[in-house]
């Protein structure tokens, strides 16, 4: 039988006892639904072939919003999380440039959000679903021209 020091009851069992939890692992850590969409519509944008993101009516809404003075460029446009404790799923929805293989441009959006969201939260990026809808064409106009305001 072996007795640590200050006998069977001291001091130095009383600490076996306890189970030692570190530091790092005493709380809770939330992230909010807004905070995965701005990393990944930041990361879906840094993809050479990815012209915006968002439907038509979301960019040109956005337009119009990014000229407010606070209103701000908006990262999360044409982006959706669903955030759990350990889990994300994301959508986007993307504008490609005309001229890529979109399923190429597609394979890198994904490869990138997903690596900049686990790097950044610790989630599990479970899918990412990605929807094109539209093509910039070269001769096209920019969509994001403010509708006249009187």
């Amino acid at each position: 039988m072996t007795d640590t020091p200050g006998g069977p009851d001291g001091p130095e069992a009383a600490k076996e006892a306890k189970e030692y939890v570190a530091p790092a692992e005493r709380g809770r850590t939330t992230i909010a639904d807004g905070v995965v969409e701005k990393i990944a519509g930041l990361a879906a944008r840094d993809v050479v072939g990815v012209h915006a993101m968002g439907s038509g009516f979301a960019r040109t809404f956005g337009a119009v919003r990014d000229r407010v003075p606070g209103g701000g460029k908006s990262a999360t446009r044409g982006v959706k999380a669903e955030v759990g404790e350990v889990q994300t799923a994301l959508d986007l929805e993307i504008v490609v440039e005309y001229g890529v293989a979109i399923a190429d441009v597609a394979r890198a959006v994904r490869e990138n959000v997903i690596a900049a969201v686990e790097r950044m939260t610790g989630l599990e990026v479970v899918e990412v679903n990605i929807a094109v809808s539209d093509v910039k064409l070269p001769d096209e106009e920019e969509e994001e021209t403010p509708p006249r305001i009187q």
